[in-house]
């Protein structure tokens, strides 16, 4: 899972503020009064989970959100930030399940404050958000319905930041080098090194040179866009939309970590998406003709993109467990929330190799056309 660069010296950019801390923060920077606060996790930024009113007492008139402290090191990109939380307030204004912005006692969508134990008094750039409902995708028994439901969030979310979004700061998503952009995908040759010398080191090899030769050289064919960049299945909240407990229906209720925003491409935001549902299947090679289903009803993917489909997904599967290789190396006490989706990300980039691009290929656009014909796979 991609939370942030991935790449940074996390001990020395990650907020570490207390409880009282916090609180003091949140009555200080917005005036509010905190009944009860709780900690989220969280890779480079810190959450707290927080229940405030703007009257003394605890519960009248309170509400839920997330305190968000980011990193020090993002915390010096106050533009790029300043475009994140602009991007969640149009797409909640558009109709979309974002968080938005709770102001400042300046009026300010967030504010930059010194905190926490770290030496050299840290500044971290802090934001109020509305806190959304919903479960993770990770938690529930994801089925088909909501791998098409979600295919069709992220060309639509994409559509409309693309066509509609033209905030400024929007300048700032233009991130060359972010390691997480599905273009990048060569500059995993800098991190290889963390997998030591076995099958998974080969297989991602074998995915990058691919990645060099048969997609590099097509990126000017594909549409551009502003991507998400991280539709995973932990930033994603369902809510029950059906009382069947046979054949559960679901409805996207939040979507969640604006932080891996960049100009991308359409075709990245759908193999992301694909990557991270597989995670979440007992039967991943079907996933990807569900959201791709889901994708077209909106966005019908030109033949170059569809044809770049199988390895921007291999891409994504390789960029997450090598990234997330590298930093278990530097930070071995965080390897188990680091290598969350290494669990089964491995088995399954190596059956996708090991079924092979023309077969896993047949299977997802069979499936999308089933759709097509008013008979869902």
């Amino acid at each position: 899972m991609s939370s942030g660069n991935g790449c940074r010296p996390q001990t020395f950019t990650k907020p570490a503020l207390g409880e009282q801390e916090a609180t003091e923060l949140v009555d200080r920077v917005f005036g509010l009064k905190v009944s009860w606060i709780r900690p989220l996790p969280s890779y480079d930024d810190q959450n707290f989970h927080v229940r405030a009113s703007r009257s003394k007492g605890a519960a009248e008139g309170a509400d839920e959100y997330i305190l968000k402290i980011t990193n020090s090191q993002d915390s010096q990109e106050p533009d790029l930030i300043e475009a994140q939380t602009q991007a969640m307030m149009f797409l909640s204004a558009e109709g979309f399940p974002s968080a938005i912005p709770c102001l400042t006692r300046d009026g300010n969508v967030m504010s930059l404050e010194s905190g926490g134990t770290a030496p050299g008094n840290k500044k971290y750039m802090v934001r109020l958000l509305t806190y959304l409902p919903g479960t993770p995708v990770a938690k529930i028994a994801a089925n088909a319905q909501i791998f098409y439901e979600i295919g069709k969030l992220a060309a639509s979310l994409d559509k409309a930041l693309s066509e509609k979004f033209h905030h400024p700061s929007v300048k700032s998503l233009h991130r060359g080098q972010f390691i997480w952009n599905l273009a990048n995908v060569p500059l995993l040759d800098q991190y290889i090194y963390a997998l030591g010398q076995n099958k998974y080191r080969e297989v991602v090899e074998q995915v990058i040179e691919q990645f060099k030769g048969k997609v590099i050289p097509k990126l000017s064919s594909f549409r551009a866009c502003i991507n998400h960049g991280d539709l995973n299945d932990h930033n994603i909240l369902v809510e029950s939309s059906s009382a069947s407990l046979e054949n559960p229906q679901y409805k996207v209720s939040g979507i969640l970590d604006f932080s891996d925003m960049s100009y991308g491409y359409y075709v990245f935001e759908v193999a992301i998406a694909i990557m991270y549902m597989m995670i979440e299947s007992p039967d991943p090679l079907s996933v990807g003709g569900h959201v791709l289903a889901g994708f077209e009803s909106v966005l019908p993917l030109t033949e170059e993109e569809r044809g770049a489909l199988f390895l921007l997904v291999s891409g994504r599967f390789s960029q997450s467990l090598v990234i997330a290789a590298h930093t278990a190396l530097l930070y071995p006490e965080n390897r188990e929330y680091l290598t969350i989706t290494a669990k089964t990300g491995w088995k399954h980039l190596v059956k996708m190799f090991e079924v092979g691009q023309e077969a896993v290929e047949k299977a997802w656009f069979g499936t999308a056309e089933a759709y097509g014909r008013h008979v869902p796979a």
